[in-house]
């Protein structure tokens, strides 16, 4: 099946009790068994729930894979796949994350003696010296907030070749634009409260497998542990699947309009999006994804005071945290998403105190670009 078909499809087939076209709210928190040890393949919902399991079928069939578990949240999808690491062990990581991944590496993990080495852009000797010694390697690509895009097929071979579990951050693309697994990944990872939902309603993460015993290993964790999703929020990232490929063709376009503006507006100075053609990792975008997505970040002249005045007078671009709704968002990382990592070493990776995340959502595209011209004004 193709991509728009697995997304409506794969693990929904007709509830077998009654018939019904889309997957029941399995609201249950226990099985009733035949007899001891003799059930219907569920027993307590923190250990499997149909409702999750037809989410997690579809989510390894988007990115795949043979395997999925949903998570509480993004960071929850994280940590279930930090488990695999013991004290001692150490992650390479590129320098460029979100701030909670970056918090759980440096505020949770260092602790426990599970350090971490970050190296910036994705040139491979750089790789190969974060890599030495490590068990885990960790990207974005796109990386949150700058946009930087990494060769992941190259990184696959390498991770390979030094025996790394190769972990990739699909959030920002979405499988709609890129596939890891496909590339040399070991496991896939998101935030699915971003575009997989896509309507700002509700918290979730996944991660995603073709290794079995990597799987067996997380999902252990992820009952032991607990971290699951509600049975409501799987529904709701379960329906917000079966559009997913139709919100992020609309995303691309109005993103690709909104950077191009930006662009060539005389406040801007810089703007961050792998779609356009004058940025430097175009080429490697165009040939790795099959859609640029619908995340820019700029910087306008001023700074800090401009951008913040610049977000004050935006009236369709509502300021928060999140991202991948059909709304439009705007964020100012160094104060927002990114407070967690300190100041010296922001500005180290790019992440500068007046950098303007848009999170471009699917309204009409003239409306936006009407707004963000007025805002600039």
């Amino acid at each position: 099946m193709k991509f728009a078909t697995k997304a409506i499809h794969a693990g929904q087939a007709a509830d077998a009790a009654t018939g019904a076209t889309i997957v029941p709210i399995y609201q249950t928190s226990t099985f009733t068994q035949e007899r001891v040890g003799v059930h219907k393949g569920f027993e307590y919902s923190r250990s499997d729930n149909p409702t999750r399991t037809a989410l997690q079928e579809c989510l390894a069939s988007l990115e795949n894979g043979k395997y999925a578990l949903a998570f509480a949240s993004g960071l929850a999808a994280n940590m279930g796949v930090l488990s695999l690491l013991s004290p001692g062990d150490k992650i390479a990581a590129v320098a460029d994350l979100y701030g909670g991944t970056f918090r759980i590496f440096e505020k949770i993990l260092r602790p426990l003696g599970i350090e971490t080495s970050y190296i910036g852009g994705d040139g491979e000797g750089g790789f190969l010296k974060a890599a030495e010694g490590a068990k885990m390697l960790w990207i974005e690509s796109p990386t949150n907030p700058t946009l930087r895009v990494s060769d992941i097929a190259k990184l696959g071979r390498l991770a390979k070749r030094e025996g790394l579990i190769f972990v990739v951050d699909n959030t920002f693309a979405t499988p709609a634009a890129q596939t890891p697994l496909d590339l040399g990944a070991d496991i896939v990872v998101h935030s699915t409260t971003k575009y997989m939902a896509g309507h700002s309603d509700t918290i979730g993460g996944a991660a995603v497998f073709n290794d079995e015993a990597l799987y067996g290993k997380v999902k252990f964790y992820q009952n032991a542990a607990g971290a699951v999703p509600g049975i409501f929020d799987s529904f709701l990232v379960l329906r917000g699947l079966k559009t997913l490929e139709l919100r992020m063709k609309r995303h691309e376009e109005n993103a690709l309009a909104v950077a191009k503006f930006l662009e060539s507006h005389a406040k801007v100075r810089k703007v961050n999006y792998p779609g356009l053609p004058s940025n430097p990792q175009y080429a490697l975008a165009k040939r790795q994804m099959k859609n640029f997505g619908g995340m820019i970040s700029f910087e306008i002249a001023g700074g800090a005071k401009a951008a913040k005045k610049f977000i004050g007078k935006l009236k369709l671009f509502s300021l928060a945290e999140s991202l991948g709704g059909v709304e439009s968002l705007v964020s100012l990382p160094a104060e927002m998403t990114h407070a967690s990592i300190p100041r010296k070493e922001r500005l180290a990776r790019g992440i500068s105190d007046g950098l303007i995340r848009l999170s471009v959502g699917i309204e009409d595209v003239s409306d936006l670009v009407s707004d963000i011209s007025a805002a600039l004004k």
